[in-house]
């Protein structure tokens, strides 16, 4: 059974989530503040935690930092918060993904599944990514799209590996920043939108409404099967 930690201090929003969860088969944890949810998460190593970043005793923030010292377990934050600057911090944090109240309960638990199977896919001998529309070969570097090879520059390379390596998760702009063209140039999001547009149009059958390299307005792409 999949072990869902769920950290909330609405005791009214906590019983829909179980509620539904339960109904899908799913094991759940509740947790009211952020002291639970690390004792919770040390006890029952959960697959999966849906965080609050409003909690009683500590910042969601902290949560997820606090998590990320000893477990990469996926992490989906629900939160009020809507500024950019703060859903930005979460996911720079370790957050895998960042859902605004109000939410649909459907679209919660379909990123659920996701997260689900992200971790039960990924693994690190993963060497190559299939879609319906192209293939991308990590150890021979190669990329092809209806059975021809896709000629990509090093940068445009060095996106994608990132990307699909990480599929389902949302990578911030500052995170592909740094990790392509260093730290001094965290704030260039020109340079992404440049090079997104790129890769969508050799690798996209509609770039203009791309089914694989998604943008999260504000926030950063990810990579969706």
């Amino acid at each position: 059974m999949t072990r869902v930690l769920v950290v909330e201090d609405d005791p009214q929003l906590v019983r829909a989530l179980v509620i539904n969860m339960q109904a899908r088969q799913y094991g759940v944890d509740p947790a009211p503040d952020g002291a639970t949810a690390l004792r919770l998460a040390a006890m029952r190593r959960p697959d999966v935690v849906v965080l609050d970043l409003g909690l009683p005793d500590m910042d969601g923030v902290d949560v997820i930092k606090a998590l990320r010292g000893w477990t990469r377990v996926p992490i989906l934050v629900l939160s009020a918060r809507r500024a950019s600057d703060e859903k930005v911090a979460a996911l720079d944090a370790g957050a895998d993904d960042y859902m605004t109240k109000p939410f649909s309960m459907d679209e919660l638990l379909a990123r659920l599944r996701a997260a689900v199977r992200r971790t039960e896919a990924v693994a690190p001998e993963t060497v190559e990514v299939t879609t319906e529309d192209f293939s991308i070969d990590l150890v021979a570097k190669k990329a092809t799209r209806a059975g021809r090879d896709v000629r990509l520059t090093p940068t445009e390379w060095h996106l994608l590996e990132i990307l699909v390596s990480n599929p389902g998760r949302l990578i911030t702009q500052k995170q592909l920043l740094q990790e392509v063209w260093g730290a001094s140039q965290s704030n260039k999001t020109n340079y992404l939108r440049v090079y997104m547009a790129q890769l969508r149009r050799k690798l996209e059958a509609d770039p203009a409404h791309p089914r694989y390299l998604i943008t999260e307005p504000g926030m950063g792409y990810r990579f969706e099967r």
